[in-house]
């Protein structure tokens, strides 16, 4: 958003995904091009969604696709501390 400030992304999406890919419990990883992910997750149809608590369930994309197949959405709370905004601060020094 426009709030993130400057030298965004501080890891480029390959190379997150590579790291996403490399976990045991991830299959697959999917980048896409559009705004939102609406297409991909509608033609993949997950049985979970999972988006952060920052979202409101009726704004989440792909929640209608996804419910209407069986699946459901999950909103999962943020961890302190791992956010790249605290993470940038903490190697230039700065308090968050």
């Amino acid at each position: 958003g426009s709030s993130s400030g400057s030298g965004r992304p501080f890891v480029n999406e390959r190379d997150r995904a590579v790291v996403l890919a490399a976990l045991e419990s991830v299959d697959a990883v999917c980048l896409f091009d559009e705004d939102t992910p609406r297409e991909l997750i509608a033609e993949l149809l997950p049985d979970v969604l999972v988006k952060g608590s920052d979202w409101a369930l009726d704004e989440v994309v792909g929640r209608a696709e996804v419910e209407a197949a069986g699946g459901r959405v999950e909103l999962i709370p943020f961890l302190e501390g791992y956010s790249t905004t605290e993470l940038l601060n903490r190697i230039r020094g700065e308090s968050s």
